[in-house]
């Protein structure tokens, strides 16, 4: 479902085997650089490039269990700044 320009969403309910091609296709189109989404009501595509945040959340919670993955980046490589090299120091 196109919601506004720059945004496509989409619910239906699926089967893991179907679920599971989905994510076989996500996964080589991050590989190949190129993401293409689309049903009936629109379509959009990204160009998932360079460092990615990744952001996994697992819940079950009243009988339900969720499952959230949300992968993010920069289309601007000029843009990203970088804090630096990390220091971590314990105790």
């Amino acid at each position: 479902m196109m919601e506004r320009k720059g945004r496509f969403r989409h619910q239906s309910l699926q089967d893991r085997k179907s679920i599971q091609k989905m994510l076989d296709a996500v996964k080589r189109g991050i590989a190949k650089g190129e993401l293409q989404f689309g049903d009936d009501t629109g379509d959009i595509t990204l160009e998932p490039n360079g460092l990615m945040n990744l952001r996994v959340t697992a819940t079950v919670e009243d009988g339900q269990s969720r499952l959230d993955l949300r992968i993010t980046w920069s289309n601007d490589s000029h843009d990203r700044k970088d804090s630096g090299k990390l220091k971590v120091k314990g105790g």
